[in-house]
């Protein structure tokens, strides 16, 4: 029998888990302080990746943090403030970005995120929400230096040994697949494994599908309160109104933090913003790719293609770092020496804040405070490309099925 259930986070984790929900036969109310038209699920690159197998608490990432932390157009930026929350979370990212954790992650990382692709192709095929774009182009990582080719040779090895399909190219090569527009590199290494997709086309059409199928959407409302009995949340108040259900599922991002604090979990989550320009001309590029030295990825979306990039840790703010922004615009002349952006396109740059756990990994699985909350958060830079998966695991974990993979390594409560 069906149960009721409510979604904290309209993001696209919070609607693929009321995609699958639903279709389990539960009665689902999605609740989201936004209009659902903007943040990190509609201003991120679109990508679909298993490629990207090592997570962002990596051996080495605390020594270019600090040598980034003092250059805010640097693409990992750290804004100098005493919080204390943020101080916790440093030390568990430190902690955290041994060789041994990211070893044992790196094949988790690869699973979870074949298994998304798949049922983003389930989706497609469904005909639920009609047309959309689903491209399986692979992924180029251009390189400008023999540095940056070197360091990302040995991610791209430890993806060949884990079967994922790979291919390397010389500047020839590389004007083969991508003939249309002029590129500055030395050459590129080719996930194949990887899509991409437009999520500001994806979104409204999976938010249309879940209306009519009877998910109820409660847009523009915060949760102000939480009340709890015996282990159990049996109601959330919100600036309009107050709930009731038999399960909860924290979905909510960035935001994600916050709320767990009224409820006294221990859930270490920052904000990792970024920023993206979409550019409506025609600009010959086909493949997404990553300019690595700069950090910046390329998306041909439908109609337009999308520059995105940055990690900057400076809390929860809509504030758009206008430096930040042409660095984006000058890494993409500097890499398609063809493509200007305008000052126009920079001015209407967007940003989004990327819900990021100390190692990098998402929290999916039930909270062992209380036994009807689900938490689903977390995924950092992978959020996009882990949307249905986690939809998925959440709703086999409210049935009370074995999940489709092993979410040891996603433990909500784990230590760091």
């Amino acid at each position: 029998m069906g149960k009721s259930v409510i979604v904290i986070g309209g993001g696209i984790v919070g609607l693929c888990a009321a995609y699958y929900l639903q279709k389990a036969g539960h009665e689902v109310t999605i609740i989201d302080k936004s209009d659902l038209s903007s943040g990190a699920s509609f201003a991120n690159a679109g990508y679909i990746t298993p490629s990207h197998i090592i997570p962002l608490a990596a051996p080495g990432m605390i020594a270019k943090g600090i040598k980034w932390m003092f250059n805010s157009s640097s693409p990992f930026y750290i804004k100098p403030r005493f919080d204390l929350d943020f101080l916790k979370w440093s030390w568990y990212f430190h902690k955290a970005s041994t060789k041994e954790k990211v070893a044992k992650a790196t094949p988790v990382i690869k699973d979870i995120n074949l298994l998304s692709r798949d049922l983003f192709e389930s989706i497609k095929a469904s005909g639920d929400l009609g047309d959309f774009q689903l491209d399986r182009k692979g992924l180029l990582m251009l390189y400008k230096t023999d540095k940056a080719a070197e360091e990302e040779m040995q991610v791209a090895a430890k993806a060949k040994q884990l079967g994922l399909e790979i291919d390397f190219l010389n500047k020839k090569e590389l004007k083969a697949i991508e003939p249309n527009i002029n590129i500055e590199a030395k050459g590129a290494i080719h996930y194949e494994c990887d899509g991409h997709m437009t999520p500001t086309e994806f979104m409204p059409k999976m938010l249309t599908y879940l209306k009519n199928v009877g998910v109820i959407i409660k847009s523009n409302e915060e949760i102000l309160d939480i009340a709890v009995s015996s282990n159990k949340i049996h109601e959330l108040v919100t600036t309009i109104s107050t709930y009731e259900a038999d399960e909860i599922v924290l979905a909510a991002g960035s935001w994600s933090g916050q709320l767990s604090k009224k409820l006294r979990i221990q859930l270490p989550l920052q904000a990792g913003k970024g920023y993206r320009i979409n550019v409506d001309r025609p600009t010959g590029i086909t493949i997404p790719a990553i300019l690595l030295e700069a950090k910046v990825a390329v998306t041909p979306m439908r109609g337009f293609t999308r520059f995105a990039g940055t990690m900057e840790f400076s809390g929860i703010n809509t504030i758009i770092r206008k430096e930040r922004v042409k660095a984006i615009a000058k890494a993409a002349n500097d890499f398609y020496p063809d493509v200007e952006i305008t000052a126009m396109e920079i001015e209407n740059a967007k940003s989004g804040m990327r819900p990021v756990s100390p190692d990098g990994l998402p929290y999916i699985g039930r909270c062992p405070d209380f036994k009807n909350l689900t938490i689903a958060t977390g995924h950092a830079m992978m959020g996009w490309s882990l949307g249905p998966v986690t939809g998925k695991l959440v709703t086999e974990i409210i049935d009370g099925k074995i999940p489709s993979i092993d979410i040891g390594l996603f433990a909500p409560e784990r230590t760091f």
